[in-house]
């Protein structure tokens, strides 16, 4: 990378910005893509003298990166090029000049404004940069989810954003896009003939998509219980990996087309209204349980008070388009689940006819996983003959293709490939503010069914899969949860 670039990362002394931006960032300096005058600028609304706090960043970066990406000269190279700028972006006051002036030294840079807040600031940031003449023609500007709490809200702040920088300028910005087993998705479907001619409801039975978290609110209490997982995780993370999983080939992999096809996508999915919320839908919350053989407590008990936000949700959704016409998608997020996993499964559908006898085995649908964490990878099932049997037994084996062991010195870092992207200017694993508005537009009638039909949260001991009625739900379609073993021991709160 050779163009030069400044960032400015508001919120730059906070914690998505030290335990991700920063990590990325000097990823990106031990790889050589920071060109030599790069400058990173962090502001806070108080700060300590600089020497200070970037002693507090050099001691964040050893305790988040991996053994052996910690080098002290790598250090020395980075830490130049951060400034520490105490200023409220609220008050347009002198403290902005301690910004203002050292990027108009360079007015020909690219510049990058990442805006690691709360979006209820995104709008008086914005009117400061632009009051204070910081808005160039190579200016970007990133913005974090959760975008606004509902449709509504997710456009005022859009609006107010889009008065400052056009769309093509604008980078909402969702971390799972970044990881390499997402980007391989789009290579095993578009690159491979092999998979492309199946991809559809001929072939395909169902699709499975699960983001699941070990985790319980961890300090996030005030957000989380305004939110709760439909808006926290649905909204954003699950349904980008649906449109990236359901969309049509682009014309080209460039992000006008790509963005094209995921609006169609999200343009086609059948709305779940009034009382279908009962019967396509799940809604759980965690009580006390046991994770990894310790006792934790339930979600009531962190919160300190009474609450209905769910935890937990399953979907049961329909694309209503020629591909995937007859094939369900089911969704499923949590915290204080079994394990920590995100995966997306493509379950094939069975032979339409089987030309060995019983005396072989049951034969098993193809099945093939997409492993988005811990272990990035894809494996894919199909049958074979058991090679110890002198009689022909097919058993059910698998492909693995594990990145880890493939690809020699991988530090997949989704934020770090995000923020490449930004500085690069490539809009491609971005969201264009219709998909926002789109998603909204579906997760939005769903919310307000929940609370018209008074669908009750469901409880869910931490350490299992969820409610009973998460299993259920596939249960009633004969199908079942990939790697969903044990008991989900699920009561109504």
């Amino acid at each position: 990378m050779t163009q030069d670039f400044d960032i400015v990362i508001f919120g730059g002394l906070g914690d998505l910005s030290l335990r991700k931006l920063l990590p990325a960032l000097y990823r990106s300096e031990v790889a050589g893509h920071l060109p030599e005058s790069a400058r990173i600028f962090l502001t806070a609304r108080s700060a300590e003298v600089e020497e200070l706090e970037k002693a507090k960043i050099h001691d964040w970066l050893h305790n988040q990166l991996k053994d052996g990406e910690s080098a002290e000269s790598h250090w020395q190279v980075f830490s130049k090029r951060i400034s520490v700028v105490a200023l409220d972006v609220t008050q347009a006051d002198q403290a902005w000049e301690q910004l203002a002036n050292p990027l108009s030294e360079c007015p020909e840079r690219d510049r990058v404004f990442y805006l690691a807040m709360p979006p209820s600031l995104y709008g008086a940031t914005c009117e400061q940069l632009s009051g204070f003449g910081l808005i160039s023609d190579n200016s970007r500007v990133v913005l974090e989810k959760p975008l606004g709490y509902d449709r509504e809200s997710a456009d005022e702040i859009n609006a107010l954003v889009a008065q400052y920088f056009p769309e093509d300028h604008i980078f909402r910005i969702d971390h799972y896009l970044g990881k390499e087993t997402v980007q391989n998705l789009l290579a095993l479907r578009f690159a491979n003939i092999l998979f492309e001619p199946l991809w559809n409801g001929k072939y395909i039975d169902h699709v499975q998509i699960s983001l699941s978290e070990e985790v319980g609110l961890e300090g996030r209490t005030a957000f989380y219980d305004q939110a709760g997982a439909m808006r926290d995780m649905i909204q954003n993370h699950l349904l980008q990996l649906l449109c990236l999983v359901a969309m049509e080939p682009p014309h080209k992999m460039q992000a006008d087309s790509i963005r094209t096809e995921k609006l169609k996508v999200l343009q086609a999915m059948r709305p779940i209204t009034g009382y279908e919320v009962q019967s396509h839908t799940v809604r759980g919350q965690y009580v006390e349980g046991m994770m990894k053989g310790e006792s934790v407590p339930g979600y009531l008990d962190e919160l300190g008070r009474d609450s209905q936000t769910e935890t937990f949700v399953a979907i049961k959704a329909h694309i209503d388009n020629w591909r995937w016409s007859g094939v369900p998608f089911y969704f499923r997020t949590g915290k204080r689940l079994r394990q920590r996993c995100a995966e997306i499964v493509i379950q094939f559908k069975p032979l339409s006819h089987n030309v060995f006898d019983n005396s072989t085995g049951h034969l098993s649908a193809n099945r093939l996983v997409m492993r988005l964490q811990p272990d990035e990878g894809i494996q894919l099932t199909v049958m074979a003959k058991e090679l110890n049997q002198f009689d022909m037994r097919l058993q059910q084996v698998p492909l693995n293709l594990n990145f880890a062991e493939t690809f020699s010195n991988i530090h997949s870092d989704a934020y770090q490939r995000l923020l490449l992207n930004v500085i690069q200017n490539d809009l491609s694993l971005f969201a264009h503010r219709d998909e926002a508005d789109l998603a909204w537009a579906w997760v939005d009638p769903i919310i307000s069914a929940w609370k018209e039909c008074g669908t009750p949260v469901q409880a869910y001991e931490a350490g299992s899969w969820g409610p009973d009625a998460s299993a259920a739900l596939l249960h009633s379609d004969k199908r079942a949860w990939h790697n969903n073993g044990g008991s989900q021991r699920g009561r109504k709160l």
